[in-house]
């Protein structure tokens, strides 16, 4: 009998492990979205094979249902679905950045013949959409799971194996550490990037000049703040009691700078960076994180007419895409730097081999 399975939430996240699910199995993938333009283009793109016009309808005889929606629309969903309709034995997981709560509210109203499995692909991309879906999206990145104490580790082995074309790299742990570690290294800097756009936003009230700065490196370090703020507004609400310690302890560091530069310590100062020089320089360089990476390439390139043009041509011989391509600085009579963006490392690394034999300099920072 052909198995099946039910995507809820047709974005990003919930196409491209459509995407990955049909690279690797023979199944029926049916899709369920609140906007029916994105339930065409799925359908058009091949990425789902059924419309359904409900959750109801759709979640009957399917072995697998994967809620791609935010933490808050997950759990109405599951509280207003019918759970007679549930196949035996079918396999229930999520994608939400929050765990805890999601996974204690399942494991309440779910019926017993029903397992939920708590899920977090630490992967995604700048671009969103249906439209954006790529199979490849995954590979290589953390994909964590939150199975309860309970759950029948076969249950954890048959959803890693539904999952296995994602190529992603699967982790088991509980709800509760998966929030905290999140919320360290994924949410928390977020909070921190929009705090410093919204700080420089009220500055610039009264230094008009600000914005125009704001534009080179500014705005490259503060990149995450344009993230959606539905999803982050649910993401702080879900693991507040895991944010509120971490921005106390933000607090006390800021003081503490505060405090040793009105000192004038040189040598503290000058530790302070050493020091996170030091930790940030032994992070790996080509492993995926919780935060989306971003595959830039510095090319210098010197002020003459076509120069662009000559490397993007240059990257185009040899099929290398380029998902965005900026100029940071163009003086007369100065070196001028490219920013290029690529969608991998893979691509990126053959971008710099290419045009350093074309004799262009090129760096990664």
């Amino acid at each position: 009998m052909t198995k099946k399975v039910l995507i809820i939430g047709l974005g990003l996240i919930g196409g491209s492990i459509a995407l990955a699910i049909r690279q690797e199995h023979s199944c029926v993938i049916r899709g369920y979205d609140i906007s029916n333009e994105t339930l065409k283009v799925a359908k058009s793109l091949k990425i789902i094979d059924e419309i359904v016009d409900s959750v109801d309808d759709g979640i009957k005889d399917v072995d697998l249902i994967i809620l791609a929606t935010p933490v808050s629309k997950t759990e109405q969903i599951l509280t207003e679905v019918n759970h007679q309709s549930f196949k035996q034995g079918v396999i229930i997981t999520d994608v939400g950045s929050t765990k805890a709560n999601i996974v204690s509210k399942a494991t309440e109203i779910l019926p017993e013949h029903v397992t939920f499995i708590g899920g977090h692909p630490m992967a995604g991309s700048h671009k969103t959409g249906v439209e954006a879906a790529r199979e490849h999206l995954f590979e290589n990145a953390f994909y964590i799971l939150t199975p309860m104490e309970s759950t029948d580790n076969r249950s954890v082995i048959q959803l890693q194996n539904w999952l296995k074309g994602t190529k992603a790299k699967f982790i088991n742990m509980t709800p509760k550490q998966h929030d905290y570690l999140a919320g360290a290294i994924s949410h928390f800097p977020h909070i921190v990037a929009t705090s410093l756009v919204n700080q420089i936003a009220k500055m610039e009230e009264e230094q008009p000049l600000l914005l125009r700065l704001a534009a080179g490196g500014f705005r490259d370090i503060t990149r995450i703040a344009s993230a959606s703020p539905v999803m982050w507004r649910d993401i702080l609400i879900h693991n507040k009691e895991v944010l509120l310690p971490l921005l106390d302890n933000w607090i006390s560091e800021i003081k503490g700078v505060q405090q040793i530069l009105e000192q004038n310590d040189e040598q503290a100062i000058y530790q302070y960076f050493d020091d996170a020089k030091v930790f940030r320089d032994q992070m790996p360089e080509r492993t995926k994180g919780a935060i989306p990476a971003f595959y830039d390439l510095f090319v210098d390139v010197p002020d003459h007419p076509g120069v662009i043009s000559d490397v993007t041509s240059i990257l185009a011989t040899q099929s290398i895409s380029i998902t965005n391509i900026r100029i940071l600085e163009t003086r007369e009579d100065i070196m001028g730097v490219l920013r290029l963006s690529f969608r991998s490392e893979e691509d990126r690394q053959d971008a710099k081999n290419c045009l350093e034999q074309a004799l262009y300099e090129t760096s990664i920072i």
